[in-house]
């Protein structure tokens, strides 16, 4: 392979993640209590541009959310920027204790967390108790 090719390709693999996130909302204060106002269900994905735990979630969250559309369009996915934001009221009211936690939220109840999980299995039973929440 030349190496023009090389940096191509790279290039593009390097691309494929920052589209993954094109459709979830970057959080700033006060946008997940504006969300959860509006009856929306949440989903928080504390993260770090240099975490490869949150790089794994990030992929399987964008795969089940590729397979299943519902959960896009019924679930509020809030990306929080840990480097920014994890001395936020936030992070501290949830009790947030690393980056790499993904928070699902409705009215004032946790519905569910996962903590440095990147199991497919796990990530989709709480996409799944999200949405089921968003319907009801």
């Amino acid at each position: 392979m030349k190496r023009r090719d090389f940096l191509i390709c790279s290039a593009a693999f390097a691309a494929i993640p920052l589209s993954a996130y094109a459709d979830a909302l970057n959080y700033k204060p006060g946008l997940v209590k504006s969300e959860l106002a509006a009856g929306k269900t949440v989903f928080l994905d504390f993260t770090a541009t240099w975490c490869s735990t949150c790089a794994t979630q990030a992929r399987v969250i964008d795969a089940l959310k590729a397979k299943n559309p519902a959960y896009g369009a019924a679930i509020s996915f809030i990306d929080v920027d840990w480097d920014t934001y994890k001395n936020s009221k936030l992070a501290q009211a949830l009790n947030i204790p690393r980056r790499s936690t993904l928070v699902a939220l409705k009215g004032d109840a946790e519905l569910g967390r996962i903590v440095a999980g990147t199991s497919r299995k796990q990530i989709k039973k709480l996409m799944d108790i999200a949405l089921q929440a968003s319907t009801s």
